[in-house]
């Protein structure tokens, strides 16, 4: 594209490397950062040029960043999400730099940083929004305040995002501990110990409205996604559109999360954050300012390349798309495949890939930078791939799902594979009747545990071994298994 020199994308996995293939579909030049832990990442031989820039937690220095995109010319950067996605003095310094942040300006991520001014902005722009108190909480709380409280109430740090900092206090008796607790992660996570409180809606559903805007006051709203089955704050399967949700709840949330976005006169990609009650009204809880990662969601059902669209805004093109032209069509459902051991209250799983089959064929789509003999550590977060089903109806986008989960074959570590299939064939799930406290009332059955099957992959590993050390005997013992005859055809 003219006029345009390079962009680098300040981040790492998969949302990298799909930003970095949205540049090359457009002709952009890129440049990937790298860090000691991330030598062998797949993003940075995808991009034209690769910058080392220092040990693991260089990903968050932004004097790193700047430098490097002076060091390649760099003319733009794509934060992605995370990191220093929704950093208002980073984004301040690249454009004090003569460069272009690609997302909202600094001063939309500074008030929507700050979930207390977030809050009033809502309201000014008319949004319901839940009751909480409107400034930070004082660092030794009156002992009169726990009492005037309604329980149970949910204590969230005043910056951050992610889930981080948010605890949950049922009692005016455990409100002090609680509201240390999220303190001292606050803190820890973003910098700033600041919270306050707000009422918990109980059995509430989560749903995100995505936005697009050009920065001038037009706002174009994308559809909804059900975001509601979460694990400790951090969602897991995410759709669109929202199940069992009436029209014209849906239709209200989508001109709340517009007039917000015009009043902000926001510019890129966004997520208005919602609550909804069992009587199916909603209020505002936040604005994240950046791509999502659930994002692959909303292309499948739009057909929009949601990253290109954020790069035309920022090369400052005008938002072509117009409401009318949104057509939501079919359902699509993603899962976080996960490095985590299940059956160990989901701790970390480290170590390297042995073996990967990505799943495929109609409907399917998968995000990720996996490849066999990468090394997954602990230094980052878990997310191994995104597996995104399509289908002409939720049915369908489940049925593909399921079957995408199975396929999903890797070895060498633990991931939640096993886990995802059991949600997503839940009753309450394929019902569409899920809640942000599902996980913690749902009864999954443990995973099937096949003896015969676990002996096959043993021996079907084995062989493996023994092929590789070029001792080509394929077993002819009567009493083989046809999984195993199988496996070895395969170079399983």
């Amino acid at each position: 594209m003219e006029n345009v020199k390079k962009v680098l994308v300040a981040n790492r996995g998969e949302i990298a490397l799909r930003v970095l293939r949205a540049c090359r579909e457009l002709g952009i030049p890129t440049v990937a950062v790298y860090t000691d832990s991330d030598q062998l990442a797949l993003h940075l031989r995808y991009a034209d040029e690769a910058v080392l820039i220092g040990d693991r937690s260089s990903y968050l220095d932004a004097e790193k960043i700047i430098a490097a995109a002076k060091k390649t010319n760099a003319s733009l950067i794509h934060p992605g999400y995370g990191f220093l996605s929704e950093n208002s003095a980073f984004c301040k310094a690249v454009e004090e730099h003569g460069m272009i942040f690609i997302g909202p300006r600094w001063e939309t991520l500074a008030l929507l940083g700050d979930k207390l001014a977030s809050r009033q902005a809502a309201l000014a722009a008319g949004l319901p929004v839940l009751a909480g108190s409107d400034q930070p909480l004082p660092q030794e709380l009156p002992v009169e305040m726990a009492y005037q409280v309604s329980y149970p109430v949910l204590v969230k740090a005043s910056v951050g995002g992610c889930g981080r900092g948010i605890r949950l206090a049922k009692s005016a008796e455990e409100l002090p501990q609680v509201i240390e607790a999220a303190r001292q992660e606050a803190l820890a996570a973003f910098g700033n110990d600041s919270v306050f409180l707000e009422s918990m809606v109980q059995q509430a559903r989560h749903i995100e409205v995505q936005i697009i805007g050009d920065g001038q006051g037009k706002v174009v709203c994308l559809g909804e996604r059900e975001c509601s089955i979460q694990r400790r704050h951090q969602k897991l399967i995410e759709e669109s559109p929202a199940p069992c949700l009436p029209e014209s709840i849906r239709a209200s949330m989508c001109q709340a999360a517009q007039k917000l976005g015009s009043s902000l006169k926001y510019r890129g990609l966004g997520a208005v954050e919602f609550l909804l009650d069992k009587q199916n009204n909603f209020h505002f809880i936040e604005v994240n300012p950046r791509i999502q990662v659930e994002h692959p969601v909303t292309e499948m059902v739009t057909g929009l390349d949601l990253v290109k669209e954020q790069l035309m805004i920022a090369l400052g093109h005008p938002l072509e798309l117009a409401q009318g032209q949104v057509e939501i069509r079919g359902a699509a459902i993603e899962a976080r495949v996960l490095a985590e051991d299940t059956a160990r209250d989901f701790l970390p799983s480290t170590g390297p890939i042995s073996y990967l089959r990505e799943p495929g064929g109609p409907g399917i789509r998968v995000d990720s930078a996996l490849y066999p003999g990468i090394e997954i550590t602990v230094d980052y977060d878990p997310l191994l791939a995104k597996i995104i089903a399509w289908g002409e109806n939720r049915h369908s986008a489940i049925q593909r799902l399921l079957r995408a989960l199975d396929e999903f074959q890797m070895g060498g570590i633990c991931s939640n594979l096993e886990f995802l299939k059991q949600l997503i064939t839940s009753a309450k799930f394929v019902e569409g009747d899920v809640d942000t406290t599902y996980l913690e009332k749902v009864k999954l059955p443990p995973a099937h545990q096949d003896v015969e099957l676990e002996k096959a992959v043993a021996l079907a590993a084995a062989l493996f071994t023994h092929q590789q050390r070029e001792v080509q005997v394929l077993p002819q013992d009567e009493n083989t298994n046809t999984w195993l005859q199988t496996a070895w055809s395969e170079q399983m």
